[in-house]
């Protein structure tokens, strides 16, 4: 991506000072490390120039990490883990020297514009809640001992979890049991120490959970009829921007009415196991490019329309080493050689250069680099666009879809009928492909018309099953 000396002039004099919440959004990306295969730091520095990201977070306070941002302009936030809590807690002795090891010896020349005490504790499974605020409070003494709590602010990111509820976001609460002890003391501590509430949010988990009622769009930023609170009449065109609000409507009711927010970490992953069915490249494409313009080029959220959104992307690298599902391993925006994983634009200038298509629900990544059916499938050379069955949405999905194409959605299923010119191939896979197809070109290929709850896609090239001949129209 091109490098635009007088934009990135203007950003690097904004992270020289501390943060400050004002009048646009701005995109930064986490930087995990839970991999054997990543770049050095210098290198990864390097690449985040070249992209333009002038914001990151890390995971811990690692000294060759620190070093290697030192002058480059890039602002980062670092980390007191979760295992730290109770020794941050019980004593400002362990923080002053905690500071003093690994924020003293690197600021300001590498810009540490924030430190997060802990992350997600309240899901913490060594039940560290106690230890945060009492964390917090001795982290930022140490801070303003040094001289330097004025310039880094103190915070935690809180996970979605915290919240009892979550629907309509004018009714988002937090869990009763955590009130008092810890999410009130937290919220006067950012607000007196003119902090902000860091939260991890992913529409990714909500949408897999109910793909039955969360449709993609929505969860993509794409165009869509939006989805209304029936308590306030706030139209929401996106799932992130409920998710924030909800948080909102949760500090409000708690008289925190002014409190700043960042989401500190949202993304999407390329690759999934079978049930996490909306994990493709296409749609990691779509989310954190889309949420890139909305970010960059709009406004704050319904609830909290004079605040712009200021996001951080998780994550810059797949990594190889995290545990749990295939997701876990596959939200990077590059793969560890520093190629990227699909090609976004992450600042202002790249947006300029990439006009919008079809709102972002036109793949964004090459055919072959999308999931292809299992079926025989031979290329065309047409520039049309088909709608084709995931193979890994599993039977059920796929029967339900097909039934309802061929149903209620009036495709014209005739020709995978026993006898037609496209029965055979007689698997699920194949004639699910076709009625999605149908369906697809009947209604004009709109956005969301090749969805059918994460069982189809899109693809660039004619599929062909057997000798059956996919329609680009009717």
């Amino acid at each position: 991506m091109a490098f635009f000396s007088h934009f990135f002039a203007f950003i690097i004099v904004l992270s020289s000072m501390r943060m400050v919440l004002g009048d646009s959004g701005t995109i930064g990306v986490n930087y995990g490390r839970v991999a054997n295969n990543l770049p050095s730091p210098p290198q990864v520095v390097q690449l985040l120039k070249a992209q333009g990201l002038t914001k990151v977070k890390l995971y811990d306070s690692d000294s060759t990490v620190l070093t290697a941002f030192s002058g480059s302009g890039i602002s980062v936030t670092v980390a007191l883990p979760n295992e730290q809590l109770s020794s941050a807690a019980a004593s400002q002795s362990y923080t002053d020297n905690w500071v003093q090891t690994n924020i003293i010896p690197y600021y300001p020349k590498t810009l540490i514009d924030a430190i997060a005490v802990g992350n997600e504790v309240f899901v913490d499974p060594k039940n560290t809640t106690v230890y945060l605020v009492p964390a917090m409070k001795n982290v930022y003494a140490s801070l303003s001992k040094y001289g330097v709590a004025s310039n880094i602010k103190v915070c935690s990111p809180l996970a979605l979890s915290a919240l009892q509820s979550s629907y309509p976001s004018s009714s988002g609460s937090f869990k009763s049991d955590l009130i008092e002890p810890v999410i009130k003391p937290m919220l006067s501590f950012l607000k007196q120490t003119d902090s902000y509430l860091m939260v991890n949010a992913y529409p990714f988990f909500a949408y897999i959970a109910n793909t039955d009622t969360i449709s993609l769009d929505y969860a993509m930023f794409r165009d869509n009829t939006g989805v209304t609170d029936p308590k306030n009449g706030l139209v929401y065109k996106s799932l992130l921007e409920a998710q924030i609000d909800a948080v909102f409507a949760a500090m409000n009711a708690l008289g925190f009415n002014d409190l700043k927010m960042v989401v500190s970490e949202t993304g999407w992953p390329s690759n999934g196991d079978e049930n996490e069915v909306g994990a493709t490249p296409a749609n990691a494409a779509a989310y954190n490019g889309n949420l890139v313009r909305r970010v960059l080029t709009g406004s704050g959220t319904p609830l909290r329309p004079d605040q712009p959104l200021n996001v951080y992307l998780f994550a810059l690298f797949n990594e190889n080493q995290k545990t749990g599902p295939t997701s876990e391993r596959n939200y990077g925006l590059f793969y560890p050689n520093e190629k990227k994983v699909y090609d976004i634009p992450l600042t202002l200038e790249g947006l300029k250069n990439q006009p919008t298509m079809n709102n972002g629900s036109k793949n964004q990544v090459p055919a072959a680099a999308a999931p292809r059916p299992s079926g025989n499938v031979s290329v065309g050379n047409s520039a049309q666009t088909w709608c084709v069955a995931n193979g890994k949405a599993g039977e059920k999905k796929l029967q339900d879809a097909l039934d309802y194409a061929c149903g209620e959605g009036g495709a014209d299923c005739r020709p995978i009928q026993e006898g037609a010119t496209c029965y055979d191939p007689n698997t699920l896979e194949a004639h699910a492909s076709y009625a999605f197809n149908s369906y697809y070109q009947k209604n004009a290929r709109k956005s969301g018309a090749c969805d059918f709850g994460g069982a189809a896609y899109l693809v660039t090239q004619s599929p062909k099953f057997g000798s059956c001949e996919f329609p680009t129209g009717y």
